[in-house]
Formats: structure tokens, C-alpha cells, sequence
């Protein structure tokens, strides 16, 4: 009978020709997400096949099919409750906790800020995966993609705690903002709660990826505060918006400058002075900025 090698599991099962994917899992105990019952009228028991993807029955029926065109699935993705095999397949299950549920139920909504070329006082936080590339060329590229999102579903849930939000995403970085809606708050003391507790989210996230991939990755976290333009760019249909000024260089080479100091959360002196000495301060270094004349005083964070 033909044989199913699961990831990251490491079991492999028997299963016959009348027998789907899932219920293979599900028969062997094997912890198979399937939200819907194993109906097609969900995407939480789909699974990549890694090897003997010309083993599973083709083409595809007309359940999955349709799923399948509405999510874009690439060939070697398919929907285990809808799949038989002939023969000999490695797969790995993409959904794998409540947390990869919530994720793919989350809907996809642009944000508009309602201003065009506005002037605000923010606190701009960098972050950035460390060792990103080295982790994504010994991955396949859906698996990428899955971690990078479930990392920034994470970073999301913190960030918007904190009264943030993500306003731009770039390859495994990611730029938030803090105080451009509510110019009252205390941005600066937002921000660095945020930047700890997405450090904290980060290393609840190490055993998934221990687990799953084999690897562990780490964040740095860089935060400035200062004058910033924001506004829309793009015709009338889009919400892009972009934010503008030299805060916002500035804050991203704070973060850079974490590899250089061997920190995890560096903030600015203008940042610093905003928080009243409410946080712990490790290292103090000084930082040269291309294109500046000087230097400046950077703060290790290590708790609040």
C-alpha cells in the first residue's frame, strides 16, 4: 500500500487507494486541522507535497478545484480531505494551531488615514528578522511565506495592543507606527512597550519554529521619535499610503545598528527623553548616521 511521510511530524503511515489524505491523518491519530468537518468548504487541512505529488489523484475534483481557483492554490498545494494517493507522498501540514487558524480567517483590509500630506509627531518603529535570508534558501518557498506571515500576525496582535498599527511591510521587516491617530497618547512609551512585547511574542513563537523547521530566529527592534509626512500615494481605488522624513531613515538605522551593538531594542536620545525613565536601560553607545554630521546616542531597552 502506499505510504504518506508527514511533516513536521516525522511519522510515516499506510493508507489505501479509497481513503483521502485526511482520513489517513485523522485514522492515525495524526492531528490534522480541518475546520469544516472535511467538507471543502475550508483551506485548514491543505498541505504542500513535497515529494510524489504525481501519486495524488489528478486532476483535481470538482470541490477542491473550486477552492483551488478562489485561493490560487499552486499545483503542488492540495486539500487533504478532497486527495487520494496512489503511491508514495511526503507532505507537510500548513495548519497546524489556533493560531494558523485565526490567520487565514483574518480578513484583508487596506487602511486609509484620511489625510494627504500630513504633518505628524509619531513614533516610528523598525524591526527586522535576523538571518531572515539564510532561514528562507534552505526553506521551500510557501513555507517562507507561511512563517513570514505568521510572524507578522503575531507582531500585529502586539503592536496593535499598544495602540499601533503596521504601515508598511518590507520583505521580513516591518515599519509601525505610533501616535499618528491619537496625539495625546504617549507614543514614544507605546512603541517601547510594543518593541518588548514583540520580543516576548518572538520567543514564543521559537518552539513552532524549532519544531517545525529546525531553526530559531530573533528580531531587532529599532524606535525613533519625530516629525513625519504622511498621505496617500497612488490613484482614488488605492489605500497605499507612504510615511516621509528623516525620522523615518533615522529609525530605521537604529534597528540596523542592533547587529552592530548586539542588542535586541535600541531606541533614540529624542525617544529616551519622552519616557520619563519608566523602562530599563542596558547599553549606551553612539551612533554615526550616513549622511550626518556627528553622532548620536542610542539606549538599549531591556525591560519596563
Amino acid at each position: 500500500m502506499p505510504h504518506i511521510s508527514y511533516l513536521p511530524d516525522n511519522l510515516i503511515i499506510e493508507v489505501d487507494a479509497e481513503t483521502t489524505i485526511l482520513q489517513a491523518s485523522l485514522q492515525n491519530g495524526i492531528p490534522h486541522t480541518h475546520v469544516c468537518g472535511g467538507n471543502a468548504r475550508c483551506s485548514t487541512c491543505r498541505v504542500v507535497v513535497l515529494e510524489g505529488a504525481e501519486f495524488c489523484i489528478a486532476p483535481r475534483n470538482e470541490r477542491e478545484q473550486l477552492l483551488a481557483e478562489r485561493l490560487h492554490f499552486a499545483p503542488m498545494i492540495r486539500l487533504a480531505c478532497q486527495t487520494q494517493v496512489q503511491g508514495d507522498i511526503k507532505v507537510r501540514r500548513l495548519v497546524l494551531d489556533e493560531a494558523d487558524i485565526k490567520l487565514i480567517a483574518q480578513p484583508r483590509e487596506g487602511q486609509g488615514y484620511g489625510a494627504v500630506g500630513e504633518e505628524k509627531h509619531a513614533a516610528i518603529l523598525f524591526a527586522d528578522i535576523r538571518g531572515f535570508t539564510t532561514f528562507a534558501e534552505k526553506q521551500l518557498p510557501y513555507d517562507v511565506i507561511h512563517v513570514l506571515n505568521r510572524y507578522f500576525y503575531a507582531m500585529r496582535q502586539v503592536i496593535e495592543a499598544h495602540g499601533g498599527y503596521i504601515d508598511n511591510y518590507m520583505g521580513d521587516g516591518l515599519l509601525a507606527l505610533f501616535g499618528v491617530h491619537d496625539a495625546e497618547a504617549n507614543a514614544a512609551e507605546q512603541a517601547v512597550r510594543a518593541g518588548l512585547g514583540m520580543l516576548q511574542a518572538m520567543d514564543d513563537l521559537q518552539p513552532y519554529l524549532q519544531r517545525t523547521y529546525g531553526q530559531q530566529l530573533q528580531i531587532g527592534v529599532g524606535i525613533h521619535c519625530g516629525e513625519i509626512v504622511i498621505g496617500n500615494i497612488g490613484d482614488a481605488q488605492s489605500d497605499a499610503t507612504m510615511v516621509i522624513g528623516d525620522a523615518v531613515n533615522f529609525a530605521s538605522r537604529i534597528e540596523s545598528a542592533n547587529k552592530e551593538v548586539g542588542s535586541r531594542l535600541l531606541i533614540s536620545e529624542q525617544t529616551y527623553g519622552e519616557l520619563g525613565g519608566r523602562f530599563a536601560v542596558g547599553q549606551t553607545c553612539e551612533l554615526t548616521v550616513k549622511g550626518k554630521s556627528g553622532t548620536y546616542r542610542v539606549y538599549e531597552i531591556v525591560g519596563g
